[in-house]
């Protein structure tokens, strides 16, 4: 790192990549940040600059004193290692230390109190709730969503005949005529286990999905105007059932509530929605598949009059980026579900929904907002344009 660089970034303050330090007398003090850091997207710790961004210097007996320490923190604890890069820049002030530390390949890390820590904005933060920490293991593909199981369901909470339907489409064939038991195959297939339907099961197949897991629905507002605080609004539906049910209520919510152009049409016809269905389709599907299931919360559709907004809860797993899915590059966050996704709704499952949508309609804009946990797509109107 130049000097130059050094201080621009003293000068904007601490935030979710950057550290200060006015300086470490003992390792523990910077266990918390180094955890941290790893368990996000890596960072830098400036040691030699105070909180406020003053640059304090380090002195030659420091600078050797920490070569000694920060190497025995790494390896002594955090659980797993971490490997800690140091460099040196001196100012006229005096040496500052940067350690580089690296996003960890092998999350979540740990101290030896077995207390896991992330980068929150500029602060670091101890994780308390089930959530967040089911969350961290998620994202290092230790546990997936759609495989928790549904506490005290059983194979009473199966639809028996949407399954039936299901399987004898898919399969040619009736469970009855198979030569193992139904809770057998729901094993099988990774929808159960042990008699207790997981997620997948209950999303994909329960009778009743959202009287187990009430926040996983949609939630669907028309507002008359572009701002989400308009009291007055066109419709508004609590979108609940299955994952093929809410998908197909939730397009038709959004085909409901814009405009139809009759373009060459007759004029008895409906005329074509002013977005491309597919659009709806492939963002919709992406939505209730791709979505964080260890968030409570609903997905969230808008529709105002200047844009349409659909907001996932969960950003992006890994360091998967917009660019990526831009570009067609997935990662599968819910195995059960994607695998199901291709037989149940238009889901292709090659990560071409993403293009095929915006080569459909350009005007999509992507954000994945990782410090507020949410993944939000946007889609401008022709009519605000």
């Amino acid at each position: 790192m130049e000097p130059e660089e050094l201080i621009e970034i003293t000068l904007k303050g601490e935030d979710s990549s950057h550290e200060f330090k006015s300086n470490i007398s003992h390792g523990s003090n910077l266990v918390k940040e180094v955890i941290a850091f790893s368990n996000s997207q890596g960072g830098i710790i400036l040691i030699g600059v105070n909180d406020d961004g003053k640059v304090e210097g380090l002195s030659d007996d420091d600078i050797r004193r920490l070569n000694q320490l920060l190497p025995n923190l790494a390896s002594d604890n955090i659980r797993p290692p971490i490997t800690l890069n140091t460099q040196n820049v001196s100012l006229a002030e005096g040496l500052v230390m940067v350690v580089s530390v690296p996003e960890g390949a092998n999350k979540p890390y740990m101290d030896n109190n077995t207390s896991i820590y992330v980068r929150n904005g500029a602060s670091t933060q101890k994780l308390q709730s089930r959530e967040e920490i089911q969350r961290i293991f998620q994202s290092s593909g230790l546990i997936q969503a759609d495989a928790t199981p549904v506490a005290s369901s059983s194979l009473a909470d199966l639809d028996v005949q949407y399954f039936e339907t299901f399987f004898e489409k898919e399969v040619g064939g009736r469970t009855k005529d198979l030569e193992i038991s139904l809770p057998q195959l729901l094993e099988n297939m990774k929808l159960a286990k042990n008699g207790v339907l997981n997620y997948g099961g209950i999303l994909l197949f329960g009778s009743n999905p959202q009287s187990w897991l009430p926040v996983f629905d949609v939630k669907a507002v028309a507002f008359q105007g572009d701002r989400i605080e308009d009291i007055n609004y066109l419709d508004s539906k609590d979108i609940k059932g299955r994952l093929s049910d809410i998908f197909q209520k939730t397009l038709g919510f959004l085909l409901d509530n814009i405009q139809h152009v009759q373009n060459n049409q007759g004029f008895n016809s409906l005329g074509e929605p002013e977005i491309p269905r597919i659009v709806f389709e492939e963002l919709i599907a992406n939505a209730l598949i791709h979505r964080d299931y260890f968030v409570s919360a609903p997905v969230k559709v808008l529709v105002f009059s200047n844009r349409i907004e659909i907001i996932s809860p969960g950003h992006l797993p890994n360091n998967l980026t917009t660019d990526n899915i831009k570009m067609g590059i997935s990662n599968v966050r819910n195995p059960i579900l994607h695998s199901f996704a291709t037989k149940l709704l238009p889901y292709r499952g090659l990560g071409s929904g993403v293009p095929r949508a915006i080569r459909a309609y350009p005007k999509i804009e992507f954000l994945d907002d990782r410090d507020g946990n949410t993944f939000r797509v946007t889609i401008l109107r022709e009519s605000s344009l």
